[in-house]
C-alpha cells in the first residue's frame, strides 16, 4: 500500500525545509538585544618588556579619539567591558588594561611603577594608524585614577582625563604634583558624597588646580567601577565628557 501525503502538507514540509535553514543563519549573525559586542584581546609591551593584556573595543568610523580604561586594585579589565562598548557606540575607541598584579607590591615605589602599564597603553594607541593623533585620553578607578594621574601629567598626547573616586596619596602614591604639571588639560572627577577620603581629595585637587577640574558628586556610597555600575548615568557623563573634550 503507497502512503501518499497531502498536497497542502506537502508544501508546507517543502516550505519548512528551505526556511529553517535560512533562519538560523539569520538568527546566529544577530547578537541578543541589549548584550555589548565582546571586544577583542589585544596585547603588547611595557618599556620595561613586561607583557600587558587589554580588551580593545574599536570606534566604527576611524580614525578616532581612543581612551585608556584603568581598573582598580583586585580588578581586571572586564570591570570596564560596558564602558567601553559605551564609549565605542560613540565612535571613541576603548582599551581597558589589567594592572600587572592583584595584590599590593612591597613597596610605593613599585606600585607607583604601575603606571609604566598605562604609558605602554598609550604607546599601543597613538601607534594604531586609526587613532587620530593627539587625541587621547585616560579614565582610571581609585588605584587606577592615580595612575592614570601619573600617566598622563608628563605626556602630551592625553587631552583629556577621568579620576573616578581618587586619592590624592594612594598607599604612598601621591598625585597632587601630577595633577599639576597636568596643567591646563581638562579634567573630570567624579566621588561619592558617602566616600569620605575620595570626596576630599576632589575637592583638594580642584581648589586652585591649574586648569579646568570639573567635579561630579553622587549619593551611592561605592567607590571606584561599583559607583559606575550603580549609578548608571555616571557612565553617560564620562561618555558625554570625552566627546566635549577629545
Amino acid at each position: 500500500m503507497q502512503f501518499r501525503v497531502p498536497g497542502a502538507l506537502f508544501r508546507v514540509l517543502v516550505l519548512v525545509l528551505i526556511l529553517v535553514p535560512v533562519l538560523v543563519l539569520v538568527l546566529g549573525s544577530i547578537a541578543p538585544i541589549g548584550l555589548a559586542a565582546a571586544g577583542r584581546t589585544v596585547a603588547f609591551r611595557a618599556r620595561d618588556g613586561r607583557a600587558v593584556t587589554g580588551l580593545l573595543m574599536e570606534a566604527s568610523q576611524r580614525p578616532a579619539p581612543a581612551v585608556v580604561l584603568v581598573p582598580m586594585l583586585g580588578r581586571t579589565k572586564d570591570d570596564w567591558q560596558a564602558v567601553a562598548q559605551r564609549l565605542a557606540d560613540a565612535n571613541i575607541t576603548a582599551l581597558a588594561i589589567d594592572l600587572p598584579g592583584t595584590s599590593l607590591p612591597a613597596t610605593p615605589a613599585e606600585l607607583t611603577g604601575w603606571h609604566s602599564d598605562v604609558r605602554a597603553a598609550l604607546d599601543y594607541l597613538a601607534a594604531r594608524p586609526d587613532v587620530r593623533p593627539g587625541a587621547l585620553g585616560i579614565a582610571g578607578a581609585s588605584l587606577g585614577a592615580s595612575l592614570a594621574a601619573l600617566a598622563a601629567a608628563p605626556d602630551a598626547r592625553v587631552r583629556s582625563l577621568v579620576l573616578i573616586s581618587p586619592s590624592t596619596d594612594y598607599r604612598g602614591v601621591r598625585i597632587e604634583t601630577a595633577m599639576r604639571q597636568y596643567g591646563a588639560r581638562p579634567g573630570l572627577l567624579i566621588a561619592s558624597l558617602k566616600d569620605p577620603y575620595s570626596a576630599r581629595s576632589v575637592r583638594n585637587l580642584v581648589e586652585d588646580a591649574p586648569g579646568p577640574r570639573e567635579p561630579r558628586w553622587a549619593d551611592t556610597a561605592a567607590h571606584g567601577t561599583t559607583l559606575l555600575a550603580r549609578e548608571p548615568d555616571l557612565v553617560r557623563v564620562m561618555v558625554e565628557w570625552f566627546q566635549r573634550t577629545l
